[in-house]
């Protein structure tokens, strides 16, 4: 499994980079960078057809996990700094959007938002109990 950057063949795009992800049969998006580094990459999905037949490889790294997980896409490559990523699909004014965030950059949208970092176990059923006499959510 890899994760390939190419440059977009298309020159009219804003979009100067096609990245390619290996789940669903091949993953296509045009992105405005290589890496999220300072901030979160807007992403287009395109169809798997518009990736090139010869592209022009900008960086090919390994990837020791890509698994989907809700509404977002974790990322962790082998090498050993930036290694970690996240694409989140979301919707911003309505409309549907991807972005590609670090931790870094997720840090910084939500500073005080600690994630959980373990799960649950031995938790066999799980009870909500609901009071419908509540006067506010």
């Amino acid at each position: 499994m890899e994760l390939l950057i190419a440059g977009n063949p298309d020159p009219d795009s804003r979009l100067p980079y096609l990245l390619r992800l290996p789940l669903s049969g091949g993953m296509v998006f045009r992105t405005s960078g290589t890496w999220p580094r300072t901030k979160a990459l807007y992403c287009h999905p395109v169809p798997r057809e518009e990736w090139p037949q010869d592209p022009d490889i900008v960086e090919c790294v390994p990837l020791r996990s890509c698994a989907r997980r809700g509404a977002a896409i974790d990322l962790v490559l082998d090498r050993a700094r930036e290694n970690r990523s996240q694409i989140v699909f979301t919707t911003a004014r309505g409309r549907e959007a991807v972005f590609w965030q670090s931790p870094r950059t997720r840090k910084q949208a939500r500073p005080n938002v600690r994630t959980p970092r373990a799960r649950a176990g031995g938790i066999v059923d799980l009870e909500i109990l609901v009071d419908s006499h509540e006067q506010y959510a």
